[in-house]
């Protein structure tokens, strides 16, 4: 379970970095070059946008890494990064997969049983 949640994390976060950057640069644009009527029109919080561009992914990705030395840190950081995702963008057809792969990721990072290490989660 944490080889998977490895992996789904860090395509999450590749998927989300896509995302996050053309989230980022359409804000960017539409304050540049102005709104245009019923086609492009500024996002209501533009820095969360913004924020969670460049954090929901990192998140995934870190947590996507750790999933395999401490899987409940790493399952913390892609549940936050899914939930970043969903806050900042929404839920539709470009986001849907990296949401459902973090989500999952650390649903599957937390609930991966006894640690590799005689150590605690903590």
């Amino acid at each position: 379970m944490r080889n998977a949640a490895l992996v789904l994390g860090i395509i999450a976060g590749l998927i989300g970095m896509v995302v996050g950057f053309f989230s980022y640069e359409y804000t960017t644009a539409v304050e540049n070059f102005g709104e245009v009527e019923g086609v492009f029109e500024q996002v209501a919080n533009i820095q969360t946008v913004r924020l969670a561009s460049v954090i929901a992914p990192l998140l995934a990705i870190v947590g996507g890494a750790m999933a395999r030395s401490r899987a409940l840190w790493g399952g913390i950081a892609l549940l936050l990064s899914a939930g970043g995702m969903y806050y900042a963008f929404g839920f539709g057809v470009f986001t849907v997969f990296p949401i459902a792969f973090a989500a999952t990721a650390g649903v599957l990072a937390i609930a991966a049983g006894k640690p590799d290490e005689p150590k605690a989660h903590f």
